[in-house]
This record gives C-alpha cells, structure tokens and sequence, in this order.
C-alpha cells in the first residue's frame, strides 16, 4: 500500500476548502491546505464578509433621516467612505486570522504558496516541496467574468474585487449586472450619495427570483433614486476626459450614460484553468468540474467542490460540500448531494430579498399544481412600528401533497426570517404546522405565520 505525507490534500483555503480540511481531522484525517492568497478564499477576503460590512455602514448612515424625522440635525457633509472601506477592511482581516486560528486548533497545516496538481496524490508547492496525499480536493473558487468591450482595469471598469477596495467612490457609476452583487452594490453606494444606474440584460432585477418579490425591491430602489434599465444591454463605452460614455440599448431604444466609473458584475467564472488538471486527465465542462453524489471526480481519490462545480455559487454551498466531501473520504457516506431547492439564497440589500424552491415561474414550467399564500410585511405589528412596513412573505405550497415547494420572502430581516420556512421544508412540515406554532408577539416572524395561515385558509390579521 502507498504511503502518503497526509490524508488530504486541499487546494484552496476558501469557505470549501478550510471548512472541508477541519471535517476531515475532526473525522480522524490528517489535512493540509495549500493556499496562494489569504485563508478565507474571496468570500471572507473580498466578497461576503467585507461587502455585509460595508452593507452595515449603508445602512447606518441612512438612518440619518430617521433620526431627521425626530428633530435631530445631522450634519452628513463630512461623511468619509474610507472610514468605511477601513472597518470592512478589519473585518475580512480579522475573520481571516480566526480561519487561521481555526485551522491550527483543529490541527490541519496551512501551506502557503500556488500550488500546482501534478497527479492524483501530488500537489507541488511553487518555489517549494511536494505534497503527497491518499485524497485530494479542488476548492480553488472563482474569479469576475468579463464582458467583450468592458476589459477590467480596476480604473474605468471595475470588478466587485476592485469595487470592493475603493477608498473613495465615483459621483456616478454605472453598474452592469442585476443579480445579486450587482442591486447589494448599488444599495452601498446610493446609500453614500452616489448617482447609480443599474443596467441588466434581462427583463427584471435578480433574474431568478421569484418576480412579485422582486417588484417590491425594484419600487424601493426607484423610491432612493436609483436609475434601473431591464431588457437592456451595454454595447460599449468610450472616454471624454475623466468621462466615461456608457452606450445602452434597451426596449426603447438607444442611451448615453455618462459616468465616472463603471462596475461590471455579470458573473464568475470558475478557477480550473492552470490548477493542473490536465495531469489527472479530468475533463471540464463548460470551465466546471463534474462530479458525483459525493463530490468525487471521475477520477479516484480526487474530490472538487464549490465554484468549481456545477452548483450555485455560494459560500454556504462550498461549506456544505466540503463537508459532504470529507465525510466521505472518511468513510461516513451519508449525505449526498445537495437539493438544489434547499439551498437559501440572500440578497443583503435594503429591503433584503431571500428564497428557496421553487419560484411561480419555475414551478409551472416543471408543471407543478400549487397555490400560493401571501401576507404583507405590514400584517406584522413590528414592521410598522419599526418603520419597515414594506414586504411580503411568499409560500408556494404543492396542491396535492400540501407540501412547501418554495418561499420568498422580501423585507427587513428577510435573510433570517427564510430559514423557519426552510427548515419547516427540510422537516416535512406542512404549512398548517408553521400556523399553529406560537410565535412572540411582536416580531417580523408573524408574518411566516399568517402566510401560512394563508395557505390554510384562516388568516387572522389580513
């Protein structure tokens, strides 16, 4: 039998790969994990975490007019962006010491350096050794897709990296993408006083949620200023001195944005391309690594999770495969692939827009018999004396089996709140167990409960 330096090789030390290396030695796995950048992959570097900082500020400084509406005065004419940028600076580093910390306590060795996969059990550390392992893992993540004609720079045309370490922010920037990081990004920067126009492609905001939802943020948005442009592209862009001539074309025809900056954020691409591939004779599919119930590659020993497989791309996703992973490669099979509808997404935006399942769409495409039960965020108490009474939650509710084939919900805390509904799915409850629980009064989470007393048929407070 082989005789292997460790366990597990990872490469990649994003929220897949750390979390994949500390469930294999929790299950008795020697782990190390090679990493070229800092521990906590974009997400905790410059995504997730630095971006939910800055969303944090956004949202301080909007409460300025709260407090106006109680007579105070408040001077925002001295109001720094770098002092934000700095704290979201802190953060990312300081949660990035804690996976160090945490990869340490569990006992899993950090490698710092490139690596380079040289076979199925080697991985080969630029201007260092290599590293032999029983299993290896691919958790390598991804990086900003481009568009033909928007080449980033990190001057003219940013990246949501580049957007993300700007010190200072443009007056007017145009923002190419309306998905997730496209509508939080311009949330932040509207927040700080900056003129945002919002173009996406396709005919509504955030393309794949649920549309009722999305009107609701889309109304909220055009309340704060914010330009948005559905069904329209961007052709290209020209320069008139510090300028930037954005041209669109749209439904209505043809328009000249003139900006500042522009931030392009149509998607991500995944990191497959100089890992080493070619050495395992693994094939790519579209850039993406195909692999089994288990995270298995076709070939035997190597595992690849995250971005770099055809799964959405979420941090929370590559967690719960690193962990499928390792149990895995541990011998402890058991919980395999994820369910694509039981997958939360979160949009951190202002109102915050969260879901799982099934949208209306998507359900009668798939041919789905369901009813749908609604309740306005202001059927709950709280939302109005809170001073966030625009929302809804939304319950999707198979008609046969009465089973919950999907929520959404929009509004204050709409990121928290979407995970009674999912675990309610996850357990096999049904919408009438949701109703009947005693929930506090007054909280945000009423609203969970009359939606499903919707769907019961008995609302009491709409």
């Amino acid at each position: 039998m082989a005789s292997y330096e460790y366990d597990l090789l990872v490469l990649g030390a994003g929220p897949g790969g750390y979390v994949a290396a500390i469930r294999a030695a929790q299950l008795g796995l020697k782990a190390a994990v090679i990493e070229k950048d800092k521990p906590g992959g974009v997400c905790l570097n410059i995504g997730c975490i630095p971006s939910k900082a800055l969303l944090h500020e956004a949202e301080v400084v909007r409460t300025a007019e709260e407090l106006k509406a109680l007579g105070a005065a408040v001077d925002l004419s001295r109001l720094d962006y770098s002092q934000a940028f700095s704290k979201s600076r802190k953060a990312a580093d300081t949660l990035s010491r804690g996976v160090v910390y945490l990869l340490k306590k569990n006992k899993v060795e950090l490698v710092a350096g490139e690596g380079l996969i040289k076979g199925p059990h080697e991985i080969a550390v630029k201007g260092g050794k290599t590293l032999t392992g029983k299993f290896l893992l691919v958790a390598t993540g991804s990086r900003p897709r481009p568009l033909p004609g928007f080449d980033f720079d990190e001057q003219a045309v940013l990246s949501s990296n580049g957007a993300l370490m700007l010190e200072k922010l443009p007056r007017r920037v145009c923002i190419l993408g309306g998905g997730a990081i496209g509508v939080e990004f311009a949330h932040i920067m509207s927040a700080f006083g900056v003129e945002v126009h919002l173009v996406e492609m396709l005919e509504q905001l955030l393309p794949l949620e649920d549309s009722e939802a999305v009107e609701v943020l889309a109304r909220s948005f055009k309340k704060r200023g914010i330009n948005i442009y559905t069904g329209t592209k961007a052709s290209g862009y020209s320069r008139d001195g510090s300028v930037l001539k954005v041209s669109l074309e749209g439904k209505s025809g043809g328009k000249t944005l003139e900006v500042e900056q522009i931030l392009l954020v149509v998607g991500r691409m995944p990191n497959t391309e100089g890992i080493g591939l070619e050495s395992l004779g693994l094939k790519t599919e579209r850039g993406f690594i195909p692999v089994g119930d288990y995270c298995q590659t076709s070939v035997p020993g190597v595992y690849a999770i995250g971005d770099v497989v055809p799964t959405p791309m979420l941090a929370h996703v590559a967690s719960k495969e690193g962990e499928i992973a390792a149990e895995h490669m541990a011998g402890r099979p058991g919980r395999p692939r994820l369910d694509p509808l039981g997958i939360p997404g979160a949009v951190y935006c202002e109102p915050q827009l969260a879901s799982f399942g099934y949208t209306e769409k998507k359900a009668r495409e798939a041919g789905i018999a369901f009813e749908k039960a609604v309740c306005p965020y202001r059927a709950a108490g709280k939302s109005v004396a809170v001073g966030r009474p625009e929302g809804l939650v939304k319950i999707l509710v198979d008609k046969e089996s009465r089973e919950i084939i999907g929520a959404h919900v929009v509004g204050a805390e709409a990121t928290e709140l979407i995970h009674e509904l999912l675990l309610a799915r996850s357990a096999e409850l049904l919408p009438e167990d949701v109703a009947t629980m005693i929930h506090a009064h007054p909280t945000l989470s009423e609203a969970v409960m009359e939606a499903a007393r919707v769907a019961e048929g008995w609302a009491i407070q709409i």
